[in-house]
C-alpha cells in the first residue's frame, strides 16, 4: 500500500506566536491560535486545509496516510476518525500515529523523533518504502507522484530556489541542497553565505532546496532515526541530521528529484491571506 506519513507533531509555535495581516479573518486567527496550523479552516471552506493535501496525495496515487500527531490529538479524530468517509471524500486509508514527549521535555524532540515513533508504532513501514512530508506545505500531486513512481529507495523533492513564490527574505533562510553529478544528496547548508553562493548550484547551475517531502525505505532510514543526535542550539532531534547520517555513515544515497514549482506554506499567521490565494490558483 503505498503510504504517505504526515508530520503534525509539532507545536506550532511560530504560527501562535506571530501577528495576522490583512486579510485573515477573526475565526481563522482564532483557529490559528487555538489547534495546529494545519486543521485551520479557511474562510468559505468548511474543512481544514490539511484537506487540500491529503487530496493531492490521493491524486498522485497514495493510498494510506498517516498523520504523525502529537498525543492530544482530538481535534485532528474530529476531523479525520471516519474511515468511510476518508475513502469516499478524500480517497484514502487514514490511521494515526502519535509523537509523545519524552520525560524531561515540555515539547515534540524533533522530526526524527517523530518518524523514529511513527515506524516503532506501525512496524510494517519498517520492510517498506513510504513517503514522509511536513502537514503545512501544499505540495502538488506532480511532486508527490514523483517520489512514487521512482526507482530510487531513497529520495526527495530538490525545488529550484528561483522557483518558489515567498518573499526574498523567506526564501532566504531556506537551507540549500547542494547535489553531486547524477542529483544525489552531497549536503544540506544551512544559512548559506551569498559570497559562496556560486559552489552549491548543481549541474544544470541551479540552486536546489529541500521543502521537506521525501521518500525513504524503513530499512534504510530507520537506525538513523534511532541514533540521531541533538541540535546543539535547537535541542531537537532533526530529520535532516537523520538522513545525512544515512548517507555519510551508511553509504545509502538520497537522489534529488529536481522539481520548479511554488510550495504554499503556512508557518505564520502572516501566511494565511497567501496561501488562500494559493489555493484559489490550485482550484483553477
Amino acid at each position: 500500500m503505498k503510504t504517505l506519513i504526515i508530520l503534525a507533531g509539532g507545536a506550532s509555535t511560530r504560527m501562535k506566536s506571530s501577528q495576522a495581516s490583512a486579510n485573515v479573518t477573526a475565526a481563522e486567527v482564532a483557529a490559528a491560535n487555538a489547534s495546529a496550523k494545519c486543521l485551520i479552516v479557511l474562510e468559505g471552506d468548511k474543512r481544514p486545509v490539511l484537506d487540500y493535501l491529503i487530496k493531492q496525495a490521493a491524486k498522485a496515487g497514495v493510498e494510506r496516510v498517516v498523520l504523525l500527531t502529537g498525543f492530544y490529538n482530538a481535534a485532528f479524530k474530529q476531523w479525520y476518525d471516519d474511515a468511510e468517509f476518508n475513502q469516499n471524500a478524500l480517497g484514502v486509508q487514514i490511521d494515526f500515529a502519535i509523537q509523545r514527549i519524552p520525560e524531561g521535555r515540555d515539547k515534540p524532540h524533533g522530526t526524527a523523533d517523530a518518524l523514529q515513533q511513527a515506524l516503532e508504532q506501525l512496524p510494517e513501514l519498517k520492510e517498506q518504502e513510504f513517503l514522509v512530508s511536513n502537514s503545512d506545505n501544499l505540495y502538488d500531486k506532480t511532486a508527490i507522484k514523483a517520489l512514487l513512481e521512482t526507482e530510487a529507495s531513497n529520495a526527495f523533492i530538490a525545488y529550484d530556489r528561483a522557483g518558489l513564490d515567498f518573499a526574498e527574505e523567506k526564501i532566504a533562510r531556506f537551507a540549500l541542497c547542494r547535489l553531486g553529478p547524477n542529483n544525489e544528496l552531497l549536503e544540506i547548508v544551512e544559512k548559506p553565505q551569498q559570497a559562496l553562493m556560486h559552489s552549491y548550484r548543481d549541474q544544470a547551475g541551479t540552486l536546489r532546496v529541500s521543502m521537506n517531502i521525501f521518500k525513504f525505505h524503513g530499512q534504510d532510514i530507520y537506525p538513523y532515526l534511532v541514533s540521531c543526535q541533538e541540535h546543539p542550539q535547537r535541542k531537537e532531534r532533526e530529520l535532516p541530521t537523520a538522513l545525512m547520517n544515512m548517507i555519510h555513515q551508511g553509504g545509502i544515497s538520497l537522489q534529488g528529484i529536481p522539481f520548479k514549482q511554488h510550495v504554499p506554506d503556512l508557518t505564520t499567521k502572516e501566511d494565511i491571506a497567501i496561501f488562500k490565494a494559493d489555493i484559489i490558483k490550485t482550484k483553477n
